[in-house]
């Protein structure tokens, strides 16, 4: 058991759409990552995922809505629901979704990240 500083993890990585796993719990990951720019449309079959943002703000669109998040707000993307993250400037999230979980979901893509760095 060790607690773990979410601005020191972050601090760890600059690279953007690329989660890292900094614990794990009943089979799920709690991930933290950087987001800059628009991510690719997905969706997760099997899934639910939420997102947390630690610092910034980014929206998540959907086909027929989209929904802004600030800091300390979360949002859970139930199964199957099509989805894409997209922020303006560099925002840190935290991320709690099955360990199954592909970060690209039903889309392989040059964004797909299938060997996770553990920090």
């Amino acid at each position: 058991m060790h607690k773990v500083n979410l601005s020191e993890k972050l601090a760890l990585f600059q690279d953007h759409w690329s989660p890292k796993i900094v614990g794990e719990l009943n089979g799920q990951q709690v991930k933290l990552a950087k987001f800059q720019g628009e991510f690719v449309w997905h969706q997760h079959e099997q899934e639910d995922e939420l997102f947390l943002v630690v610092k910034g703000c980014f929206r998540m669109e959907f086909r027929d809505r989209q929904v802004w998040l600030e800091e300390g707000e979360f949002l859970i993307v139930p199964r199957g629901v099509e989805h894409r993250p997209v922020a303006d400037s560099e925002v840190h999230v935290l991320l709690f979704e099955p360990a199954s979980t592909s970060n690209t979901g039903n889309v392989h893509h040059e964004r797909t990240v299938t060997d996770l760095e553990r920090l």
